[in-house]
């Protein structure tokens, strides 16, 4: 595991998404690293693959990756940019299959248009593009994802897409996302809670972001501490659903890649201590990150990426 940043460092790193070989293939995520790996490299050396709309195009294997940023300036708000890069995304994935999205939102629990908060005003234009592509029944079609809040003007998605069909798996402790009362927004969240893409030899798992929400509400508010067991807890629940045993195939020979969102950077610590006793081993690409969470409730979420996993069960 990288050990932490310098505690000396005067200016936090964000952390950098990693596309291609090169320079032009890693974007800035607008996310501050603080601790461990600062740069994310989930498929190795991608080779360039063009263009489409906003998205610049990578290709590793069968994946098809994708990657963009969006000035809010540049556009009507940030629904017309949520939905303006998901229909971006749809014509880059034409015959292939979404299975991954990350989202990093501007000022994600700050108050948008129509007074609504930010993630809920992304959501609005994430899910209308969803349904105009896919029909009402879009819901089947939707992939694994994570959205949190950056520090940037700008709205970066980045996308997976694959040959094959995904399955893609919900939390039986949870309400899925896409069916979240309308307390909860006047659109839905549209994302999966992990897919599964499975291979000739092994599968790769991806597992949103993943926090202290049981069926729809959120459980201690205030306490980061408790909030991390729900959230164990909600990992080792959706661990089994997909197959991988009660911990993410701790004990498999798969390699995992971790990203920790902290609310409150002071939390890094020990949360760090709770995770390394309780979920990572010593092989695991880790990167805690402070941003804001989908939720002002929520101080605490967890994403997973896990490749070469063998023997699902």
């Amino acid at each position: 595991m990288t050990p932490p940043i310098s505690a000396a460092t005067l200016e936090p790193t964000a952390l950098r998404i990693a596309l291609g070989a090169y320079d032009y293939g890693e974007f800035d995520a607008g996310v501050p690293v603080l601790a461990g790996e600062i740069v994310e490299n989930l498929f190795g050396a991608a080779r360039p693959a063009g263009r489409k709309g906003a998205f610049a195009l990578f290709k590793a294997d069968d994946w098809l990756l994708g990657a963009a940023t969006l000035p809010l300036a540049m556009t009507a708000g940030l629904e017309t940019a949520s939905r303006l890069l998901y229909e971006n995304i749809f014509s880059a994935t034409r015959g292939r299959h979404l299975a991954r999205v990350w989202n990093y939102v501007p000022a994600i629990n700050a108050t948008g248009s129509g007074g609504l908060e930010n993630y809920r005003v992304f959501c609005q234009g994430r899910s209308l593009a969803f349904e105009r592509y896919y029909g009402l029944g879009f819901s089947a079609r939707l992939p694994s994802a994570s959205a949190v809040g950056c520090d940037s003007s700008v709205l970066t998605v980045i996308f997976a897409a694959c040959t094959a069909p995904p399955c893609h798996v919900e939390n039986p402790l949870q309400v899925p996302a896409y069916d979240y009362p309308g307390e909860h927004g006047p659109r839905a969240p549209s994302f999966a809670r992990a897919t599964i893409v499975s291979g000739p030899r092994n599968s790769t798992v991806f597992i949103s972001g993943t926090a202290a929400i049981r069926g729809h509400a959120t459980l201690a508010s205030d306490r980061t501490d408790e909030q991390l067991d729900c959230t164990l807890e909600n990992l080792a629940a959706l661990s089994l659903a997909c197959g991988l045993g009660p911990a993410l195939d701790q004990n498999g020979r798969s390699f995992r890649h971790f990203k920790i969102y902290l609310r409150h950077a002071a939390d890094q610590p020990a949360v760090a201590a709770t995770l390394k006793k309780n979920l990572l081993r010593d092989a695991d690409h880790v990167s805690y990150l402070h941003a804001d969470i989908c939720r002002a409730s929520l101080l605490v979420e967890i994403e997973a990426s896990l490749f070469g996993v063998s023997g699902l069960r």
